[in-house]
């Protein structure tokens, strides 16, 4: 092709979508971690429960706090999980199917290159022999201007692209960094009451 900005975008595309797709593999990992830790939380919760119920002595209050602690927490990382998963791995599944849509428009505007090459090659032949020269110099036509549209919208896209993805992971980025601050403050302050409450008693 020769022109410079398709090809670093090419190039672009095909190492962001490695990277975009290691990210998202990665992040469903995490928020899967995050679930399972609200799961641990849940089997730690109905444990001190029936500790509590089971034993009558003078760590039953304990066992209920301890058991309420981990029902909160529970909570708190079962949110961890859902905004990790809103804010973070949704955006990456979506950049991965908006990469490919990049990578789709780069392919069809290849394609439609490789078509106006072709029609080139037909013309010339078209002329050398002096059959359906007009015919052939309007597919000649058409297919250069369906390449040029082509290269005009991929350009314009891609152009978009870039600002749209920059945009779209700072707001992500920024909001999930602030809701896990805000649980971050939970987490700590339930287990600062739980504390107090457990020396208290």
């Amino acid at each position: 092709d020769g022109d410079e900005f398709f090809e670093h975008e090419k190039t672009f595309l095909v190492e962001y979508g490695i990277k975009i797709k290691d990210s998202a593999t990665k992040a469903e990992k995490m928020t899967r971690s995050h679930r399972n830790v609200s799961d641990d939380y849940l089997h730690l919760s109905s444990s001190c429960n029936e500790l509590a119920i089971e034993n009558k002595a003078p760590l039953n209050n304990y066992y209920v706090k301890l058991c309420e602690l981990f029902e909160k927490l529970r909570k708190v990382e079962g949110r961890v999980s859902s905004d990790e998963d809103l804010k973070l791995t949704e955006l990456l599944k979506y950049y991965m199917r908006d990469i490919q849509a990049a990578k789709d428009l780069l392919y069809r505007r290849a394609r439609a290159l490789v078509d106006y090459e072709s029609a080139n090659k037909a013309l010339d032949k078209a002329r050398m022999k002096g059959k359906d020269v007009k015919q052939v110099e309007l597919q000649h036509q058409l297919s250069g201007q369906k390449f040029e549209k082509l290269s005009d919208s991929a350009r314009q896209e891609l152009t978009a692209f870039r600002g749209r993805r920059v945009e779209a992971f700072r707001k992500n980025l920024i909001e999930m960094t602030e809701l896990e601050l805000k649980h971050a403050r939970n987490n700590a302050q339930m287990l600062q009451n739980c504390l107090a409450a457990l020396m208290s008693n």
